[in-house]
């Protein structure tokens, strides 16, 4: 998906009212480690939507935030920001599913990889270098 667009994120196949702690990591361009976690409690049917459950107290963040495994990222260093430079490559978000709450979640039920673009396919970056100007033109 593109980094602007928002991200559904749902798990299937959970015991019904099951206790899931749902934890996202990435890594920026020197390395650096982003992450952010939260705590769910699935339906009676074992689904977890993020766009209708809330999450609970004790996370990275708590209540109906669909995309708040996103914007709640934090890095390991302190006072580090997360910055994009080379916006031709994605980013490559890791999206965890562990038992139960607490410190340490536990055992992984799940996980996936996906990529969080900065420009639609097809889209040309053009640098552009003249006199004392110095920027970038994408098009279309």
């Amino acid at each position: 998906s593109l980094f602007d667009e928002p991200l559904a994120i749902a798990v299937q196949g959970l015991g019904p009212r099951q206790q899931v702690t749902l934890r996202t990591s990435l890594r920026d361009e020197t390395g650096e480690l982003f992450q952010a976690s939260a705590l769910y409690q699935a339906g009676d049917d074992g689904e977890l939507d993020l766009a209708r459950c809330p999450a609970l107290p004790g996370g990275s963040f708590s209540g109906l935030e669909p995309m708040g495994l996103l914007w709640a990222l934090q890095p390991q260093k302190p006072f580090w920001r997360l910055v994009k430079r080379d916006v031709q490559s994605p980013f490559l978000l890791q999206l965890e599913v562990f038992e139960g709450h607490g410190e340490r979640p536990g055992r992984l039920l799940a996980q996936a990889q996906h990529e969080r673009a900065f420009l639609r396919d097809g889209v040309q970056r053009v640098p552009v270098r003249e006199g004392r100007i110095r920027a970038t033109l994408f098009l279309p």
